[in-house]
């Protein structure tokens, strides 16, 4: 088949929005923590199964044993009442001064509990003890001994635990009868000594406290104040109203001193005449005749009558114009000295003042700390005499009441049950436990696995559109990678035998639905392609780089597929080895690679002597990569590969290139913004999350258009669709044939 190609110059990359552009800001590129739900939490179960499960049998295993061959604990207790119940009822009708005062227990319960568990007492208990159990120790002893209050009752509980019932009944009654005899033997016999002790002391300190409340009222009237605090604060309250007086005054003072020199110079004294009436007529007056005298000078002669009269009565105004400005400069002077005077007093006044509150001020300290030590002292002999009043009534109710002795409420008893184990509750709680760790170590171990499990987290992740999800397809997988296109036709039996007539007879019938993994592959395949079409509304999509963010992730399998399966769609398409360092095209298909792209570009050579077309998969046209050259970047940069791509974009329907990874290498940002934009192959379960987002990074920075992603190596989990539509031809075989005819063979999967 032979290709007209007319070069013209690169396409320049689309800008209308045709084409979705790699999303820009961080959340294309940044993994995004979004709450778990209840799918990511089963697909974990899945994924980490044997984890958890392991993890939690091994708990138990460790649990059920340990507790099966747990010794029994026994525990048994009693309780004495410490304290009369109706004491608070007995003591308040002793003491009906009291009023209604809340009156509290004199037992302090926690010195108690500690003096019950002295040496002193558990000497006495031991040695009676050790008459039947020679091996028990004080340590033993006061370990498993528990003495508590219950609440705020009066009421203290005694328990023991031990692993044998007898020797804690033992215990238990030897201990009530030590804390009985205890409580006889130490109760107070001196409680009137006490009183008395008490009484001797209440008047002096009565007398003390009547003192020093007269030393501080006569400070108060000294001093004429109930509180320094309150003084200073109005003091200084004081003094700044002073401050801001005197500031004014000062004011004043300097404007009537201003006005007073004012007067006395020139300046001064002109505008002072300028505020007086009466000068301001006469000058009127003197204005008026001066005017007349001009006007007349234009008629008259200087020795006119008229002349002199007016010049008379310019003369005679004049000396009444001096006396008038002398009366009023002096009448003002005389103002301005007086003003200046009563400021002067003022301010002086102010200053006397202002010492005074000074010198109170600076007494301040001296008397605050008098009255504070006063205060003090007070407050010291009130609580001295509040505290010894207090002990008093104490004593007084205490000697009122009856001497009643500690009384057992509940007694020991031989305990039965044990306590523990629980077998039930030791088990349950060891699976809960196990359970929880196995599915932190799970957890744990899912942070540190740094591949993407599933395409949808892929497409929640990179923000990017998911064009499709290739499935796991093991028989094509372990296909040789040295068939060629009729051999895999053969051994994929029927679907090419429409393609590749000699094929028919050689090729076994091919059951398309019977292979629900080659079915699955090959319906995924056209989803991409017409995914792919789809993109765009306004144009088809006539070219596209294949690349992945690192080798081995099936870019160059999606490529070689994704070409066959748009040609037999009815397309003429050229699949394009661009991976000029390791290229995959030519061994996948059985092609000789002896001149390809890079002597394309290299040589004088017409792209229709390269490029190979006489293939099984009519309207598949394939450009190999060529020899291997030295500098890969620089062919694929030059302006000849610029001119052989704009040729292939005229010629084919679609040109998809296959290019190298994206990582490490310039090769696919130099090559895709000539072409309507990058495909990136993901392999899930394998290709690493921060390679792929470095790839992101690259990209976005290169500015190149990503139309979208391909989920390679996804799990078939619908292939239970398939087997569905595959029982719906048991009945219609004419059927089947047709629709397997139409239908693609892929050739290898990687």
């Amino acid at each position: 088949m032979v290709h007209n190609f007319s070069p013209s110059p690169p396409p320049v990359p689309s800008s209308n929005g045709s084409f979705p552009p790699l999303p820009q800001g961080s959340q294309s590129l940044e993994p995004e923590d979004s709450e778990w739900d209840l799918g990511r939490w089963f697909a974990l179960a899945r994924r980490r199964g044997v984890v958890i499960v392991g993890v939690t049998v091994t708990g138990i295993s460790f649990v059920i044993p340990r507790t099966l061959n747990e010794e029994p604990s026994y525990e048994s207790k009693f309780r004495i009442l410490v304290e009369p119940v109706n004491a608070e009822n007995d003591l308040g009708s002793l003491t009906p001064g009291l009023g209604n005062q809340n009156i509290q227990s004199s037992l302090d319960y926690q010195t108690q509990i500690q003096v019950l568990r002295s040496p002193e007492l558990m000497e006495v208990v031991l040695a009676e003890i050790k008459k039947n159990y020679p091996e028990i120790s004080y340590d033993s002893l006061i370990g498993n001994l528990k003495i508590t209050r219950l609440g705020k009752t009066k009421i203290l509980e005694i328990s023991y635990q031990g692993n044998d019932p007898d020797l804690i009944l033992t215990i238990l009654d030897q201990l009530a009868k030590v804390y009985l005899n205890y409580s006889l033997n130490e109760r107070q016999t001196n409680l009137r000594q006490g009183i008395q002790f008490i009484e001797n002391q209440l008047p002096s300190l009565q007398a003390r406290v009547n003192e020093l409340q007269n030393q501080l009222q006569a400070f108060r009237q000294r001093y004429q104040f109930t509180d320094p605090e309150m003084k200073a604060a109005q003091i200084t309250s004081q003094m700044t109203a002073l401050k801001e007086e005197n500031l004014a005054l000062e004011q004043q003072l300097a404007k009537s001193r201003f006005n007073l020199s004012s007067l006395q110079e020139e300046t001064g004294a002109v505008a002072a005449l300028s505020e007086a009436t009466l000068y301001q007529e006469i000058i009127g007056q003197l204005r008026e005749v001066e005017t007349q005298i001009a006007e007349e000078l234009t008629r008259f002669q200087p020795q006119s009558t008229a002349i002199r009269l007016l010049q008379n009565q310019r003369q005679n105004l004049l000396p009444i114009l001096e006396q008038e400005a002398e009366r009023i400069l002096g009448a003002k002077l005389a103002e301005a000295v007086t003003e200046v005077q009563r400021l002067e007093t003022q301010r002086q006044t102010l200053l006397v003042a202002e010492q005074q509150l000074k010198q109170q001020d600076q007494q301040i300290p001296a008397l605050t700390r008098q009255y504070s030590d006063l205060q003090l002292e007070i407050q010291l002999a009130t609580e001295g005499l509040n505290r010894f009043r207090a002990t008093w009534e104490t004593l007084q109710i205490e000697a009122a009441q009856t001497e009643i002795p500690w009384e057992v409420i509940e007694a020991p008893v031989r305990p039965v049950a044990p306590i523990s184990p629980n077998i039930q509750r030791s088990i349950t709680l060891g699976a809960v436990a196990s359970l929880a760790v196995g599915i932190g170590v799970a957890l744990i171990l899912e942070k540190l696995d740094n591949v993407y499990h599933t395409a949808l987290e892929l497409k929640q992740q990179t923000k990017l559109h998911l064009l499709g999800n290739i499935p796991i397809n093991k028989q094509i997988a372990a296909t040789p990678s040295n068939n060629s296109l009729a051999k895999v036709g053969g051994l994929l039996s029927k679907p090419f035998t429409w393609l590749i007539p000699a094929l028919k007879q050689k090729s076994t019938p091919y059951i398309y639905y019977g292979d629900s993994q080659s079915s699955h592959f090959l319906e995924a395949l056209r989803i991409l392609n017409t995914n792919i079409q789809l993109l765009s509304s306004d144009r088809p999509i006539r070219s596209m780089a294949i690349s992945s963010a690192l080798p081995r992730d099936g870019k160059s399998t999606i490529a070689v597929f994704l070409a066959q399966t748009a040609a037999a769609m009815g397309k003429k398409v050229l699949l394009v080895d661009a991976d000029m360092r390791k290229p995959q095209v030519h061994p996948r298909l059985e092609l000789p690679n002896q001149c390809g792209l890079s002597n394309l570009i290299l040589q004088t050579l017409s792209p229709s002597d390269v490029i190979e077309d006489n293939l099984p998969v009519a309207g598949l046209s394939v450009l190999t990569a060529g020899q291997l050259p030295s500098d890969p970047t620089k062919l694929i940069s030059s302006q000849k590969m610029a001119q052989l791509m704009a040729g292939f974009h005229e010629t084919f329907d679609l040109v998809i290139y296959d290019t190298p990874s994206v990582l490490g290498l310039a090769d696919t940002s130099l090559l895709t913004p000539r072409t309507d934009g990058l495909i990136l192959v993901t392999r899930v379960g394998k290709t690493d999350r921060s390679a792929l987002t470095q790839a992101l990074e690259n990209l976005k920075l290169s500015q190149i258009k990503v139309l979208g992603i391909v989920a390679n190596g996804v799990k078939d989990e619908y292939l239970g669709l398939y087997e569905y539509y595959k029982s719906g031809y048991k009945g219609n075989p004419q059927q089947q044939d047709m629709d397997e005819e139409e239908n693609l063979t892929p050739t290898l999967f990687n």
